[in-house]
């Protein structure tokens, strides 16, 4: 049989199976699509909206409460920290101060400070004074939390603006799944700005803001390394009003490689406060263990080959 005759045939029986009634059922599909009522804006808006609000923000002081969960599908299991208080310095272009609290007593648990290259972490409860570099990490799995560097807080707090020398910024339409009412799940549509660096005679995707089109702010940042991973996995949500700024008052950091997550909920932020150079200088406790993340550890015996 021809090719043409032969699909000539197939409406004329898929009508005699609608007439008499043969497999024939009609079923109810939910509605999937978000009832709210969504804003738009264009490249250009969301681009300038990103750089005005990274050119907003110089400095911040916060308290925060920190959450930190540590595990996944590569360690079989999740180990959750909760309520962890501590307080965050950031002054750009790349300072931050990261305090960590213990529970109950409020011994410092950490104290780690970054100059945007170097970074140093002093762990009392250990003994122990970590100095290394950001773009220095090496891997520890049993240990994920032993990766974190201050330079990972810094780019999750402090939205860097797009450099139009060095980056370039497109645009995309995309969705996600939103929770309603009654915990119903609908897709909602969603803008993307894909921000591609460029150097050296290459190009790459350096990170995706993603922007509600609720309320037209960020409600996440997907940063990635060169080979195309995602690094950083930034949420942000419930924004609130500080001194004129809106800025989350939620922020979600996860880092799906080493399987941690860390979430810092403002207790209170204040926002453009002037901090001078000794905010962000730390120095060794005496008798603390010195250990050098980014050098070789010695031999056994001491002795070099």
């Amino acid at each position: 049989m021809p090719l043409t005759s032969r699909y000539s045939i197939i409406p004329v029986i898929l009508s005699v199976l609608l007439t008499t009634g043969c497999l024939f059922h009609t079923r109810r599909v939910e509605q999937s699509i978000s009832p709210v009522a969504l804003k738009t804006a264009t490249k250009a808006e969301l681009i300038s909206y990103i750089n005005s609000q990274a050119a907003k923000i110089q400095t911040m002081q916060a308290t925060v409460d920190i959450d930190t969960a540590v595990g996944g599908t590569k360690k079989g299991k999740i180990t959750e920290y909760k309520e962890i208080r501590g307080y965050v310095l950031a002054r750009k272009p790349a300072m931050l101060r990261m305090i960590g609290l213990l529970p109950i007593l409020r011994n410092t648990a950490f104290d780690m400070v970054s100059d945007g290259q170097e970074f140093k972490v002093s762990i009392p409860p250990k003994n122990r004074f970590v100095i290394g570099r950001n773009d220095v990490i090496v891997p520890n799995r049993q240990q994920p939390l032993e990766n974190l560097r201050p330079q990972i807080i810094y780019d999750a707090l402090m939205l860097r603006a797009i450099d139009p020398k060095s980056e370039i910024a497109v645009m995309e339409n995309g969705t996600e799944v939103v929770t309603g009412d009654k915990n119903r799940k609908f897709q909602q549509a969603d803008y993307i700005i894909d921000v591609i660096r460029t150097g050296n005679g290459d190009s790459w995707l350096s990170r995706k803001i993603v922007f509600s089109r609720v309320d037209l702010l960020p409600h996440r940042q997907l940063i990635y390394d060169e080979a195309g991973n995602v690094v950083t996995d930034a949420r942000y949500s419930n924004y609130k009003d500080y001194n004129a700024v809106l800025f989350p008052s939620v922020i979600e950091i996860i880092r799906p490689q080493e399987e941690y997550d860390i979430t810092l909920r403002m207790v209170k932020l204040e926002i453009n406060l002037p901090l001078d150079n000794n905010k962000f200088v730390l120095e060794k406790p005496p008798g603390a263990q010195e250990i050098h993340l980014d050098q070789p550890p010695p031999s056994v015996g001491g002795g070099t080959h």
